[in-house]
């Protein structure tokens, strides 16, 4: 009998293990979305607080913004997402640069986008697994003159979820950037795309 009882046992965790290989995705459901919410959301009591609402408290609010925004998004892999095959062609040494001028770039511009919606509510609605790794979570900005759609797309790496693409009403942040940065590497060094970033982001 009790070697029935183990065997069964046996059985179990075996089924178990294949269902977690099969349908890995589903371990983590909901866990993507509250995390890009939990971001989000502290993003807009920093835009909410009334201490941070004169023009003087703007660089301290970015400064907020852009700690947040550290912790919600993977600036290396989309960093590498952005450059493509062109990742390559860099050196080491101008793939960390990269990575710091751009993330500046993108930090900027996260933050002047988000810094016009204060008293909107957003709605996150859903999210989709695109592989095995990758989730897009589906949220809107409700207002009066028409919903904004804004879907974050994330990756997991030890254990967390992190934001490596945005997409806004149907224009991926990777594809736009990586249009821009191919039109200069087509004809230019890599050297050549640093120059134009530590322009952009004021490091000249």
């Amino acid at each position: 009998m009790k070697l029935q009882e183990e065997i069964v046992k046996n059985c179990i965790v075996v089924m178990t293990l294949i269902l977690c290989l099969i349908f890995p995705i589903t371990v983590f459901a909901g866990a993507p979305l509250e995390a890009v919410k939990g971001h989000v959301d502290k993003v807009l009591d920093v835009l909410r607080d009334p201490s941070l609402k004169a023009e003087s408290a703007k660089k301290a609010k970015k400064d907020k913004i852009r700690s947040i925004s550290e912790k919600m998004f993977d600036f290396t892999e989309l960093s590498k997402r952005t450059l493509g095959k062109n990742w390559g062609k860099f050196a080491a040494e101008q793939q960390k640069e990269f990575i710091e001028l751009y993330t500046s770039l993108l930090e900027d511009a996260y933050a002047d986008k988000i810094m016009v919606y204060t008293d909107e509510k957003i709605d996150f609605s859903k999210e989709v697994a695109l592989t095995e790794k990758t989730v897009e979570v589906q949220s809107k900005v409700l207002r009066k003159a028409g919903d904004i759609p804004i879907y974050y797309r994330l990756i997991i790496k030890d254990g967390s979820w992190r934001v490596y693409d945005v997409v806004i009403e149907g224009v991926s942040l990777i594809s736009n950037y990586r249009s821009q940065f191919n039109e200069i590497l087509a004809n230019k060094p890599p050297e050549s795309l640093l120059e134009t970033l530590r322009k952009k982001v004021g490091r000249i």
